[in-house]
């Protein structure tokens, strides 16, 4: 049976790893979702690191970002599984941050497919990508 907890591992919290995901990473839109993400090559671990972010600009109260946080954590929760299978077969982790992009309230069914349909493009995209277990390997060689 697959277990569909969160594990504290799972969240991405390391400054810096964010700094280098807003930097470095891509972006792949699903309204009112906006998913940034990075393909962390020869990972020790592979799996996926997330982030949820609802601009206080967008959603004034924090009842209502607090509640779209909640939907958003929880529709990742059971539909993870669409992107981990990829992940391991690749070698690959991956970091992301979902960011809520409306200014009124959707309901969870909405969340829940909008986060679906931006975890398939991303899988697409790694199984699409070649499989490189060295990270230097993508590196230009010196002349």
């Amino acid at each position: 049976m697959e277990s569909f907890r969160l594990y504290k591992h799972e969240k991405l919290c390391s400054r810096t790893a964010v700094n280098l995901l807003f930097s470095d990473g891509k972006s792949e839109f699903a309204y009112p979702l906006r998913v940034v993400y990075r393909i962390v090559p020869g990972a020790s671990a592979p799996g996926a690191r997330f982030l949820i972010t609802i601009p206080k600009k967008k959603v004034r109260t924090a009842v209502g970002r607090v509640l779209m946080r909640r939907r958003i954590r929880e529709a990742y929760r059971l539909n993870r599984s669409v992107i981990i299978p990829e992940l391991t077969a690749k070698c690959v982790a991956i970091e992301m941050a979902i960011i809520y992009l409306d200014r009124e309230l959707k309901p969870y069914a909405k969340i829940e497919d909008r986060l679906r349909t931006a975890l398939a493009r991303i899988a697409s995209i790694v199984t699409a990508e070649p499989a490189t277990s060295d990270p230097s390997a993508t590196a230009s060689p010196k002349q």
